[in-house]
């Protein structure tokens, strides 16, 4: 074991579009009617729009990046619903860096605000990010994750849109969003 040595750390490269959204890739699995994580409200549910941009330490965006989003149901619950998938996956827009879910806005979960947990991979990044989007017209002090962040807490809180809610995650640089070690 002693002349084993260690491989030089692997990005997620280009394969992330093809391997974790295949229809990025013109590819279509049989037999269902949209791809694990395309469809989070059913039509039946108020749905908003969560738009998310993610930019390089230059403002760049990032054309190559994959977004998951976990989240509460509206009366903050993770209980299974026809109505409500609690999680979505989308690839950043190869034009704009940007993505759109449709989902529902998060109740609060038990001694935290209302908050969606995002989860970022994209080339040249050695290890998934992890944040949290929180809402400007939630009371966001009352939640330790948020109060944790302090002075850097900005960088959680979408902007409201006629639609829904809209966020832009900052890689690097001065307006760095809060990640988390997890």
């Amino acid at each position: 074991m002693a002349d084993l040595k260690e491989n030089a750390s692997q990005t997620a490269g280009p394969y992330v579009h093809i391997g974790c959204m295949p229809q990025t890739a013109g590819l279509k699995r049989r037999n269902m009617s949209a791809l694990l994580g395309e469809v989070m409200v059913s039509d039946d549910t108020d749905a908003i729009t969560l738009d998310i941009a993610v930019l390089d330490g230059d403002g760049v965006p990032i054309k190559d990046g994959l977004i998951e989003i976990w989240q509460a149901a509206p009366d903050g619950s993770y209980a299974p619903s026809k109505d409500f998938a609690h999680w979505g996956r989308q690839v950043t827009d190869m034009e704009t860096g940007q993505a759109r879910f449709t989902t529902v806005k998060p109740g609060a979960a038990k001694g935290q605000a209302p908050h969606i947990l995002i989860w970022i991979a994209a080339r040249g990044i050695n290890l998934a990010l992890t944040s949290r989007i929180y809402f400007p017209d939630e009371d966001n002090k009352l939640d330790p994750i948020f109060r944790a962040a302090e002075a850097r807490a900005a960088t959680l809180i979408a902007a409201q849109t006629k639609t829904g809610y809209a966020h832009t995650i900052h890689l690097q640089g001065p307006k760095e969003t809060v990640f988390f070690d997890v």
